[in-house]
């Protein structure tokens, strides 16, 4: 009988752990309403590679730019693909520079993804010069799996957790978190 019941309090402590652990990542998320950007949240005093503060987001309309400016952000890195409906990359280019942001273009086909784009990522987020970060997509589902891969991969993150702070950023986290876990996996990680 004394081994069930330590085998139960056992169940209980770990369960607690993971939900404690699940609420601790997703409290560093904040989520905010900003005009002409869908699902935007943002990290503050993040200790990854990425910097202090990284914001995400879904669709970018070219007008949020001065915003994203004002709120402390340097650089822009949009994933969405020239032919999306309703993506005008070269306005949001021209608008970031306009704002004084630095714009960074990474195409993310989910279908057919380039090989080399989460290094081109990993390296636009890792450079000081980048910082502070605005990244998005759509709807920051493809930002979700990016920033997971980063959250393993560069600030040694379990994919447990990766994925609890990816819940509360990707407008389809499950999407974010397969595509996140296969590339994981592939790199023996």
């Amino acid at each position: 009988m004394l081994l069930y019941f330590r085998m139960f309090v056992a169940v209980v402590v770990a369960t607690i752990a993971v939900a404690l652990a699940a609420v601790q990542v997703t409290a560093g998320v904040e989520k905010v309403e900003v005009p002409n950007i869908t699902n935007f949240s943002r990290v503050d005093d993040s200790t990854g590679f990425g910097g202090t503060t990284v914001g995400f987001g879904g669709a970018t309309e070219p007008s949020a730019m001065t915003w994203l400016k004002s709120e402390g952000f340097a650089t822009v890195i949009n994933l969405r693909l020239e032919t999306e409906e309703g993506a005008d990359v070269d306005a949001g280019h021209a608008a970031a520079k306009a704002a004084g942001l630095q714009y960074i273009h990474l195409p993310f086909d989910t279908e057919h993804p380039d090989p080399q784009l989460v290094d081109n990522f990993l390296a636009a987020v890792g450079n000081d010069e980048n910082q502070p970060i605005y990244i998005h997509c759509n709807s920051a589902t493809r930002v979700g799996a990016l920033w997971m891969i980063s959250r393993v991969l560069k600030d040694g993150w379990r994919v447990k957790e990766a994925s609890y702070e990816v819940e509360a950023i990707a407008g389809k986290p499950n999407d974010a978190i397969t595509f996140a876990v296969q590339y994981i996996t592939s790199r023996g990680k």
